[in-house]
């Protein structure tokens, strides 16, 4: 293995709601931008749910998300700055015609909210240096979804960026009929329990790498905020490092139901 690409593997136990949570993870051994930790703590995620969905399947309520069921992708998505970057990367490796159907579409929404007045807001949302609570962010949240605008990244009611979608669209599963989720104000939708949620997590390592403010970038303006702020992910850390540091805010989560799990060891 090249020196460029060695990596340092640590073995992880998490005591989450739904049981020990034990991973082996791989960091590169080499200096990092922030943003390249994100797989990492996604597959964190995904594990603690994959945890959740055992638990609800044992209980007798099975997921009802598929392939193709879309309802969701109508909604406003809370992106992380390591995620916008990530993102970003993701769609500039797709095939030209993709990627430029894809933009073309993102143009297209950009469009169709700031006539209806909410991409000033949002692109000052992107930009604030406090973060707005859940009781600020829910007049937004039901104004986008009110409009049932189709995420620009959908192809054929799919996601076409599947293995870099956001954290926010792995943690939305629901055991509630599907068809409940067309309309998720009127139907009581039941969700799958989150036990911490990534792209906080991501936002806060971003907060203490940066010395800026924790926040999360609304979708539709995330490509444009990862292009202004490229400069903000040209430093490197070490992989371990930034391990440790999304351990510690995962573990803020857990410690307020569960005990503090043992540290990551080499």
């Amino acid at each position: 293995m090249s020196a460029s690409n060695a990596r340092d593997t640590f073995r992880l136990a998490l005591p989450t709601p739904a049981g020990e949570l034990r991973a082996e993870i791989a960091v590169p051994t080499r200096l990092i931008p922030v943003s390249d930790i994100v797989p990492v703590m996604r597959s964190l995620g995904g594990q603690a749910l994959e945890l959740e969905d055992e638990k609800s399947r044992r209980a007798g309520r099975e997921l009802s998300c598929r392939k193709g069921c879309a309802a969701c992708c109508r909604m406003l998505v809370p992106v992380s700055p390591p995620e916008a970057f990530a993102l970003k990367d993701a769609v500039e490796r797709l095939p030209a015609p993709r990627r430029d159907r894809m933009l073309q579409r993102l143009a297209a929404l950009r469009q169709t909210l700031n006539e209806a007045g909410l991409l000033g807001r949002l692109a000052q949302l992107s930009e604030t240096r406090t973060q707005w609570s859940d009781a600020d962010m829910e007049p937004v949240n039901r104004e986008y979804y009110a409009g049932r605008w189709p995420c620009p990244f959908l192809e054929d009611e799919t996601c076409g960026v599947y293995d870099a979608r956001p954290a926010a669209c792995r943690e939305l599963r629901v055991t509630s009929p599907a068809e409940w989720c067309r309309d998720m104000e009127r139907n009581p939708v039941r969700t799958l329990p989150v036990p911490f949620r990534i792209s906080t997590v991501l936002s806060l390592m971003w907060a203490t790498v940066t010395g800026g403010a924790a926040r999360l970038i609304p979708l539709p303006v995330a490509l444009d905020w990862a292009e202004r702020h490229a400069g903000d992910n040209r430093a490197r850390h070490h992989g371990e490092t930034l391990l440790h540091m999304g351990m510690e805010h995962i573990l803020g989560f857990l410690r307020r139901g569960t005990q503090a799990a043992s540290p990551p060891s080499a």
